[in-house]
């Protein structure tokens, strides 16, 4: 395999943590990891610290997207910076991440010639934004020469929004990063634990539900407590479990990576109560890495990174009655969580890295000239 210089773009701010801003960044560095040299350019405030290989093309502006808010860089003097950092990069790949989005990925599409890979991330089959904006996206689209999707339900959207088709490659996980891990201090306890991890004020992560849930739970199981880590607003968190029970929500706030494996290992079932819009999952491949007895909704993507219900219990996505009545019947049943944690273990192996990022490298080759051809080139503008 020959060494080859890539650029990545990702279309979301680094300062704020996300799925395709974690992706991006560990597949920089397993990439780098095989010997290819990787340069990454993102939207960024300026006071952020980041590493040689992480170049801020500015800060950016507040976006809804998706279902969401997301934090996007776009106009002239995006494009101004987009153009001078392909120039400067001499890459012989572009890999484009989101180019749906309003933001750099797009941008680098219309500036850039040469070899050109996109991953799609999003599951969204009502897309009205994409669906309106498919004519000029498929201006940029036009220059790509291999597509990847993250999941069956971003092949969807992506077929059915803009057209075209993509080879299936899912989201990566460091699973050495979080299988082994210390648990926080007098975590899980004896009353058993429940945890969270996510944004706090994002509805489609689902929260409230698991919230609800815990209303009935705590109520019925004296030392019953919830861990939830993440960004957003705590006391409007806890506002939502009765008065009597808000001490056993413990808020830990944005953690770091270090801590996030601790959360995993701290807590004796893992909750991903999501309510839809998840194309793949990688908290849940994280929380498997960690042997996680995972309790999760029963949407698409869920379903297929936890096998079924083989590697992880479902439940009916938006349901705290189901969730409680599930999480309940983990807490009584250890065998039972030791069962799914064998076998999140097991399952999560085919998302490692190690065997990701091999698959993106063919897919470099596969649109490169004969071996390592001439540098992706930034178009006069």
């Amino acid at each position: 395999m020959n060494r080859m210089r890539i650029g990545l773009v990702c279309p979301y701010t680094w300062d704020v943590p996300g799925g395709v801003q974690q992706h991006i960044g560990d597949l920089a560095e397993a990439l780098m990891g095989l010997g290819h040299e990787v340069s990454v350019l993102t939207p960024c405030d300026a006071e952020t610290e980041l590493p040689p290989h992480i170049v801020s093309a500015g800060r950016a502006v507040a976006v809804p997207y998706n279902g969401s808010v997301a934090r996007l860089s776009f106009g002239l003097r995006s494009a101004g910076r987009v153009r001078r950092w392909i120039r400067e990069g001499g890459f012989d790949v572009l890999h484009v991440h989101e180019p749906a989005a309003p933001s750099l990925s797009l941008l680098a599409c219309w500036v850039a010639d040469g070899p050109i890979v996109a991953t799609f991330h999003t599951s969204n089959p009502r897309s009205r934004a994409m669906a309106a904006s498919a004519a000029m996206l498929q201006t940029a689209l036009e220059k790509v020469n291999g597509r990847i999707a993250v999941s069956e339900a971003a092949r969807r959207t992506l077929v059915e929004h803009l057209g075209g088709d993509a080879v299936l490659i899912p989201n990566g996980v460091s699973v050495r990063r979080y299988e082994n891990a210390e648990p926080l201090p007098d975590w899980p306890g004896r009353g058993g634990s429940i945890g969270f991890l996510g944004r706090m004020d994002e509805p489609r992560k689902g929260l409230p539900v698991l919230l609800a849930a815990f209303n009935e739970l705590g109520r019925r199981r004296p030392g019953l407590r919830l861990l939830v880590a993440g960004p957003g607003n705590v006391e409007e968190a806890r506002a939502r479990v009765d008065p009597a029970l808000r001490e056993r929500v413990v808020a830990l706030g944005l953690v770091s990576d270090a801590d996030k494996a601790r959360v995993y290992h701290s807590v004796d079932v893992f909750c991903a109560p999501n309510l839809g819009g998840e194309s793949f999952g990688i908290v849940l491949t994280e929380a498997m890495s960690a042997g996680s007895a995972i309790l999760a909704s029963d949407i698409p993507a869920f379903r297929h990174v936890l096998r079924g219900g083989t590697a992880g219990a479902l439940f009916g996505a938006g349901d705290p009655v189901a969730l409680a009545a599930a999480a309940g019947s983990l807490l009584d049943a250890p065998g039972r969580r030791a069962e799914l944690s064998a076998a999140a273990r097991e399952a999560v192996r085919a998302y490692d890295w190690s065997a990701v990022a091999a698959d993106v490298v063919r897919v470099y080759e596969a649109v490169l000239p004969a071996g390592v051809g001439g540098p992706v080139r930034a178009e006069a503008g």
